[in-house]
């Protein structure tokens, strides 16, 4: 059975940041909690949504770190309350879109926030009291500004899902006019990860035909803007069609991911430093080569239909010229050619795949993988 929804509102264009008091009155908050980081404060970019927000009370927690935690989640709550806000404006890239929606729980909700974990069955535990929420990305990546899933890390050190249709931003300003500083390796890297999100639900068997077509158009921007927009920050169309690739991608990994994520989120858990959309993409090609084989794959032609996507004229079975490809970008865009370069050995595999076969998004895979499975796109991407 397709199940197929969206609900949120979305404004993409320059300056829609100036709508953002009305967004917060259309979702019933007078006094919002702008939840964002130190990054992005210190570049300037904060300052544009609060100029918005000047005639509306509010409180600013820029205490997001680089991989949203439950300890930065119980540090915005504290904030939330000492301030007395009634709902939360997320201004930054994924971290701090998925902080607050980690915020938006625990603020409403009572227990350590594992408890509302999809593995650990938790989101029929996430009710409608969550908070409202208007995210304004400062970042074309994740997308978490139209989904409806946080990645958060919990207190066990375990990096862990979070879903719920309640979490889903109540209006998102798509404003690329705020992407326009980002540096090029930022724009590279969280650009990977909008082209991930893209490929991965596209390649996932759950059937969703529109999400399948925002995927494939999602993907055909991302890749013919992503080096404009990365050797040249300023390039506005570039920026704008980033912008929209990022919105695409989430819109259609409601279809849900893989293995790339669910060795990306796996990694990122035991190594938090390294930045998720960079993992996206050093996984990609060991991924495609894995799923090549999957029925569903050959079947419809999808490693085919990328390849269309992205332009390139042929593509055999294996998706060998499409992993070529994709190793030719990530080359092109100045990213690392693999795990070693960020410093990951073969020591720490073991717990990466004890973590990405628990993920959320191993099941969602068009072939399920075994742990020497993940062990060997391990070693391809390293």
């Amino acid at each position: 059975m397709a199940h197929i929804q969206y609900l949120t509102q979305i404004h993409l264009d320059f300056g829609v940041v100036s709508m953002l008091p009305q967004a917060c009155s259309d979702a019933g908050m007078q006094r919002p909690l702008v939840i964002t980081d130190a990054g992005v404060r210190a570049a300037g970019v904060l300052d544009q949504a609060l100029y918005a927000l000047r005639d509306m009370p509010h409180a600013v927690f820029d205490g997001t770190p680089s991989n949203p935690t439950e300890a930065g989640v119980r540090a915005a709550v504290q904030a939330l309350r000492a301030a007395g806000c009634d709902g939360l404006v997320a201004v930054g890239g994924g971290s701090s879109i998925d902080l607050a929606k980690g915020v938006a729980i625990a603020a409403t909700h009572e227990g350590a926030l594992k408890t509302y974990a999809t593995i650990e069955g938790g989101s029929p535990r996430i009710t409608s009291a969550v908070l409202p929420l208007v995210a304004v990305p400062t970042t074309a990546g994740t997308g978490s500004e139209v989904a409806r899933g946080a990645i958060l890390i919990v207190d066990d050190g375990r990096k862990l899902g979070f879903h719920s249709w309640g979490l889903v931003p109540r209006t998102a300003l798509l404003d690329p006019g705020l992407t326009l500083g980002l540096p090029p390796r930022l724009t590279a890297a969280t650009g990977m990860d909008a082209i991930a999100h893209c490929m991965e639900t596209f390649m996932a068997p759950a059937v969703n035909p529109p999400a399948d077509g925002i995927a494939l158009d999602g993907l055909a921007r991302g890749w013919a803007h992503i080096e404009r927009a990365t050797r040249d920050g300023s390039d506005r169309d570039a920026r704008w069609a980033m912008m929209s690739a990022s919105m695409q991608g989430a819109m259609a990994f409601q279809k849900g991911l893989g293995c790339v994520h669910s060795l990306s989120h796996s990694l990122g858990g035991v190594d938090p430093r390294l930045h998720h959309g960079t993992l996206n993409a050093m996984f990609l090609p060991a991924v495609v080569a894995f799923n090549a084989s999957a029925p569903s794959i050959r079947n419809e032609q999808r490693l085919q239909r990328m390849a269309h996507a992205v332009g390139i004229g042929s593509c055999d079975a294996a998706g060998t010229e499409l992993c070529e490809a994709l190793r030719g970008l990530n080359a092109r865009l100045g990213l690392p050619r693999g795990l070693a370069e960020l410093g990951v050995t073969p020591a720490i595999f073991e717990q990466v795949i004890d973590g990405a076969m628990a993920d959320h998004c191993h099941k969602t895979n068009p072939r399920l993988a075994t742990r020497d499975d993940y062990r060997a796109m391990l070693a391809a991407s390293l």
